[in-house]
C-alpha cells in the first residue's frame, strides 16, 4: 500500500488508516470477533495506522486493539503504528466529565494505555481536546518528556485551532493534527490547513464519511440505542433529508465512474494533499474492503469540479456536534458558523 509521511517529523504511514472507535459501542453494538477480523484484514492489506482513544468504551477499545495486534502475525504487527488520544474523562455510567491534560494526568493515562494495549511504546500520543485549564505547552511538554523516556515516539494534536497548533509546535515537533475533514466538514481549509502546511504538520482526517452519513449506506432514522448519531444534529429531522439529498447528487458521479459513494468521498479527501491520511471507521471486513478500494480511485480535475458542484462547501445542514460538544472544540473557536 502507498505510504505517506505524517508531517515532516513524523513516521511513514499507510495512505489510509483505520479508526477503531466504532468497535467499542459509540455507534451502537459492535461484534468483537468481527472487529478483530477487520483489524487483521487491515494489517493484511498493508494498513499500518490504527487510531484509538483511551476513553473509547473506557479502555475497551485499547484492549481490543491490543488483543488483535497480539494475535496478528509478528511481521504485520511490527509495522503497526498505534495512535492514541487521551484526556477525556468518563464516569461509570458512560457519561462524559470534562478533560484533564495536566502533565501528571498525561503520564498516568499513558501508563494505563501501555498496559491495556500490551505495547512498550505508543507511536503517536495526543490530547483529544484542548484542556481549557492547562496550557497546551504544558501538555505537549509532558508528552515530549515521555518521548525522551522512550514510552512515546511522536507527539500529535487533535481538534485544535491555529493559535494552539503554533504554541504546541514551539515546544516540540508535532507530527500530525487529527481532525474531522470530509466533503461536508471543510472548516479546516480556511485557516487550520494553511497553518499545518506552513509548519510541516500532517493531517489524519477522521469523519471522512461524516460518521456514515455520506457513506451511501445511511438511511433516515437508522440510529439505534447507544448510537452517538441519534444525538447528532446532522442526522436529525430536516437536516438529514437535506444531507441525504447531497449524497444522492454524489451517487450520480460515483455511478458514472463505477465506484461507490463511500469510495468517492474517501478519494476526495485523499486528493486534497499528500499530507492527508484519511482514517476510515470500518467495523466490518466488507466495509473495510470498500474503503480500501478508494485508494485506486483517481479523480481528475473535471471529476473534482463535479463533486464540488454536487456538494458545495458549507452545504451540510446542521453542526457536526450538538452545541455542548461544539463548545469544547478549540478547532471551531472563531470559525464562522453556518
Amino acid at each position: 500500500m502507498k505510504q505517506l509521511q505524517l508531517g515532516k517529523t513524523g513516521p511513514a504511514s499507510s495512505a489510509i488508516g483505520l479508526g477503531c472507535m466504532g468497535m467499542s459501542g459509540m455507534y451502537g453494538p459492535a461484534d468483537r470477533a468481527e472487529s478483530i477480523a477487520t483489524i487483521h484484514a487491515a494489517l493484511e492489506a498493508g494498513v499500518t495506522l490504527f487510531d484509538t482513544g483511551d476513553f473509547y468504551g473506557s479502555g475497551h477499545n485499547e484492549m481490543l486493539l491490543g488483543e488483535a495486534l497480539r494475535l496478528a502475525p509478528a511481521s504485520r504487527r511490527d509495522n503497526a503504528l498505534v495512535s492514541v488520544k487521551f484526556g477525556a474523562l468518563r464516569d461509570p455510567s458512560g457519561g462524559w466529565a470534562g478533560y484533564d491534560a495536566r502533565p501528571a494526568a498525561v503520564k498516568n493515562f499513558l501508563a494505563y494505555s501501555l498496559e491495556r494495549l500490551g505495547v512498550d511504546h505508543i507511536d503517536i500520543y495526543r490530547p483529544a481536546r484542548l484542556d481549557p485549564n492547562v496550557p497546551i505547552e504544558d501538555t505537549v511538554g509532558a508528552i515530549a518528556e515521555m518521548v525522551r523516556a522512550g514510552h512515546v515516539r511522536h507527539v500529535g494534536l487533535s481538534e485544535v485551532g491555529s493559535a494552539t497548533i503554533r504554541k504546541a509546535a514551539s515546544v516540540t515537533p508535532i507530527c500530525d493534527l487529527q481532525i474531522e475533514y470530509s466533503l461536508i466538514s471543510r472548516g479546516i481549509e480556511d485557516d487550520i490547513l494553511p497553518t499545518l502546511r506552513e509548519l510541516g504538520i500532517g493531517v489524519t482526517a477522521y469523519g471522512v464519511l461524516s460518521r456514515g452519513l455520506i457513506s451511501g449506506h445511511w438511511q433516515k432514522d437508522a440510529a439505534g440505542k447507544g448510537d452517538f448519531r441519534a444525538m447528532s444534529p446532522r442526522f436529525q429531522g430536516e437536516n438529514v433529508e437535506r444531507n441525504l439529498a447531497l449524497v444522492e447528487a454524489l451517487r450520480k458521479i460515483a455511478d458514472a465512474k463505477g465506484v461507490s459513494v463511500a469510495q468517492i468521498a474517501i478519494a476526495w479527501v485523499a486528493a486534497q494533499g499528500e499530507d492527508i491520511v484519511p482514517l476510515v471507521g470500518a467495523r466490518r471486513r466488507d466495509r473495510l474492503t470498500e474503503a480500501l478500494g478508494a485508494l485506486g480511485v483517481k479523480l481528475d480535475a473535471g471529476e473534482l469540479a463535479a463533486i464540488e458542484q454536487a456538494v458545495p462547501k458549507g452545504a451540510a445542514a446542521g453542526e457536526r456536534y450538538a452545541a455542548a460538544q461544539m463548545a469544547h472544540l478549540d478547532s471551531e473557536k472563531g470559525a464562522a458558523h453556518h
